[in-house]
């Protein structure tokens, strides 16, 4: 019985969740020295020693995985006192940050990639070269469908082909058991359009049927000789192989982009396009209008266009 009961204990808590805080654990007591269970007083003097060298969302995380640990071992929460949340808003206030975005991928760049990878299909057929059509077509698959559909990299990495659902000459669906925002872990159904060009449904088609696969991970590693793993890739592959694929492409600054270009790319592209919010809140799945506007910069990011347009019909007097 206490076997199951901790077996469901730990499926309630996200994978990434649980590396991120043992992660932290880790780092709280190995490379700080510092010890558990913790006082208030300890919790803000590591705050305070890391403030320089940590952001203050690393922190906060570090600070969230401590308060897990005290209520998992159940010992009084210290990171609830005053001197721990004031020691975060000192450091908030004295180390501020501007907020890292990743940079979007643009439609052109998506077609530049789009047509490399069909190319580069192409070739490994004609040299035979099984590993290298297989490797072509499911980044393929996965470029064109993390745009598409705005998915984030462990999202990609989470989808199965049994919840793959291809309607005719419409769409397809994709069933998702759990996703950062599926607080509820009810999971959530995609519908993915079939499209006149770039299309995802025909990109996915294309893996599934080429890799012959049935059942399991939709996306895979590929190894050098053609076999295909049976387990998903690892989340830590996902932005070195986009930035792979992308500079193969000739997209300039590869470097620059992670996992969220692509669903950055798709959420400037919608609002280009005359999407509102909330029809992009919906698709995406974003559950508040803060989180969508993180993603949008729009065809004007520095309202340029918005201001001179106003700015040249004001009648501002001569100069002197």
């Amino acid at each position: 019985m206490t076997e199951s009961l901790d077996r469901y204990l730990a499926a309630a808590q996200r994978p990434n969740t649980q590396r991120s805080y043992a992660s932290a654990i880790r780092h709280f007591e190995v490379e700080a020295g510092c010890f558990l269970p913790a006082t208030a007083d300890g919790v803000a003097h590591y705050l305070a020693r890391y403030a320089a060298d940590l952001s203050i969302n690393t922190l906060k995380q570090r600070v969230a995985a401590l308060a897990r640990w005290h209520a998992d071992h159940g010992f009084p929460d210290p990171t609830r006192a005053p001197i721990v949340k004031q020691a975060l808003k000192g450091i908030a206030a004295l180390h501020p940050a501007a907020e890292k975005q990743a940079v979007p991928l643009q439609i052109k760049q998506l077609a530049m990639i789009s047509g490399f990878l069909e190319e580069a299909v192409l070739t490994a057929r004609t040299n035979d070269d099984r590993a290298s059509e297989l490797r072509h077509r499911r980044d393929h698959a996965l470029v064109l469908l993390g745009f598409w559909r705005g998915f984030r990299g462990d999202e990609l990495i989470r989808l199965e082909v049994q919840h793959v659902r291809v309607v005719e000459r419409k769409g397809m669906t994709l069933f998702l058991p759990r996703s950062k925002g599926d607080r509820e872990n009810v999971g959530r159904t995609f519908k993915v359009p079939a499209l006149s060009r770039l299309c995802p449904v025909t990109a996915v088609s294309k893996w599934i049927d080429t890799a012959d696969l049935t059942e399991g991970p939709l996306f895979r590693r590929v190894d050098r000789w053609g076999g295909i793993g049976k387990e998903e890739l690892h989340p830590n592959s996902i932005v070195p192989l986009l930035r792979r694929v992308f500079a193969d492409s000739g997209i300039a600054s590869a470097e620059q982009y992670s996992g969220h270009s692509l669903r950055r790319g798709f959420a400037g592209w919608a609002n280009d396009n005359g999407w509102d919010v909330k029809a992009l809140m919906e698709y995406v799945g974003w559950k508040d209008v803060q989180s969508a506007v993180r993603y949008i910069d729009g065809g004007d990011p520095f309202n340029q266009h918005r201001i001179n347009a106003r700015l040249s019909k004001t009648r501002l007097p001569a100069p002197k």
